[in-house]
């Protein structure tokens, strides 16, 4: 992807990191419309800008294990479902790769197909990948702008963590590869 920025854009990554510095843009929201708006860019590359310039990648981070370590403070009781989500995902092959953001895991095979997130105090949310699917039973329309995900199924308990949110999620996985 960022090989293609430059392609796409004539500018480097670290020229848009500079770029976004000079606008002294402090927030992720921020720089994502600064890009958007006045440089055309799609949500992907102002989301990879914008994780650089903040350094809240996995890439950037120096331990990614703080990261996720991080989005579990005062939400500790979601541990056991994000523990039982890696175990059932890292199932599906050996092609997958967990990224750590700030706020989120980003769940990756050849493209991104799932995002695990203790998004409140009371409300697990697992995004998936499913364009084309109709919403249907657990799994509901991601309606955020900008969303990362199509779908998103919401749990509160691990025992919540049924076939059926498995098989969205290997679906998921199918699609991506």
């Amino acid at each position: 992807m960022i090989d293609n920025l430059h392609k796409n854009t004539g500018k480097t990554l670290e020229d848009w990191i500079g770029i976004v510095a000079k606008e002294n843009l402090q927030k992720h929201g921020d720089i994502l419309k600064f890009l958007k708006e006045n440089h055309g860019f799609s949500h992907g590359f102002a989301n990879l800008v914008a994780h650089k310039a903040l350094k809240t990648d996995a890439g950037s981070a120096e331990n990614q294990d703080d990261l996720v370590k991080k989005q579990y403070q005062g939400k500790e009781h979601f541990w056991p479902i994000y523990l039982q989500l890696i175990g059932e995902i890292e199932g599906f092959g050996n092609d997958i790769e967990f990224a750590p953001k700030n706020s989120y895991v980003s769940v990756r095979r050849k493209k991104q197909f799932a995002m695990l997130t203790p998004a409140t105090k009371t409300r697990f949310e697992i995004g998936v990948n499913l364009k084309g699917k109709a919403a249907q039973g657990i799994l509901e329309a991601d309606t955020k702008p900008n969303a990362m995900c199509s779908h998103k199924i919401s749990v509160t308990h691990e025992s919540e963590l049924t076939d059926e949110v498995i098989s969205w999620l290997r679906n998921a996985y199918e699609a991506a590869g």
